[in-house]
């Protein structure tokens, strides 16, 4: 988190610094694409200082409060914090930088801000869904994992259920939600292996079901721990093999 914080906050101040009156009209979206006409209506001269001033506010209030939502503990916070915040924050950006042009760009303003907006929106559902509490359903013939990326496991494909006190090394999501403690979707360890993460909280130990196929599929419940749900299992299902 802190390594996405630290090269995101660089990101807004380089960006800031980048844009100068002498290059705008290369690297300055919207400006870019105006005609000369255009430019000689637009108060770039007082425009560059605003735009370095509100990118440079941008990455050092971005890279302050992400490191304190990180510090005590908040990641799925800060992780929701690292996407939206800087929505909202170009939402202002382009609404309050409008006083510097005519109105021809304050009418590509508009559409700006209308496509922020619907992004905003379409990030909030993306976020609400990921975060939803994937459950367990325990039957007398199989489990079913319920939410995004569940899947119904009959008894006949279930090779062993155990408590395992850490995951392996991931390093690369390949299909799937991540962020902040939350976990959903399929996973690559250091070791190649594609495992199927069911990670609804942080907590350990965690559930490791393995399939006689040799997928392995880790799972947490948000308000239960692991040790309540392997009872459950034990009482509803005791012919599983336990580990």
């Amino acid at each position: 988190m802190m390594y996405a914080l630290f090269g995101m906050s660089l990101l807004f101040i380089v960006i800031g610094y980048l844009v100068t009156e002498n290059n705008a009209q290369y690297l300055l979206s919207g400006y870019n694409t105006m005609s000369k006409e255009e430019r000689e209506n637009f108060d770039i001269a007082s425009y560059i200082p605003y735009f370095r001033r509100f990118h440079l506010v941008l990455g050092i209030s971005f890279f302050t409060i992400g490191s304190i939502l990180t510090y005590f503990g908040a990641e799925n916070t800060a992780g929701i914090f690292l996407i939206v915040y800087p929505i909202l924050a170009y939402v202002y950006f382009i609404v309050s930088g409008s006083k510097y042009t005519k109105e021809i760009s304050k009418k590509s303003s508009k559409v700006g801000v209308a496509i922020l907006l619907i992004t905003l929106f379409f990030v909030l559902g993306l976020l609400g869904f990921g975060f939803k509490e994937n459950t367990l359903k325990i039957e007398s013939e199989n489990i079913e994992f319920q939410g995004s990326y569940g899947e119904k496991l009959l008894k006949s494909t279930i090779l062993s259920v155990e408590l395992v006190h850490k995951l392996p090394k991931i390093t690369l999501k390949t299909n799937g939600f991540a962020l902040g403690t939350i976990k959903k979707g399929y996973f690559k360890t250091n070791e190649g292996e594609i495992v199927k993460l069911i990670l609804n909280a942080d907590q350990s130990p965690l559930l490791l079901f393995t399939k006689t196929n040799g997928q392995k599929i880790y799972f947490t419940a948000k308000e239960k721990s692991s040790f309540e749900v392997m009872d459950e299992l034990e009482k509803k299902l005791p012919d599983l093999n336990y580990r």
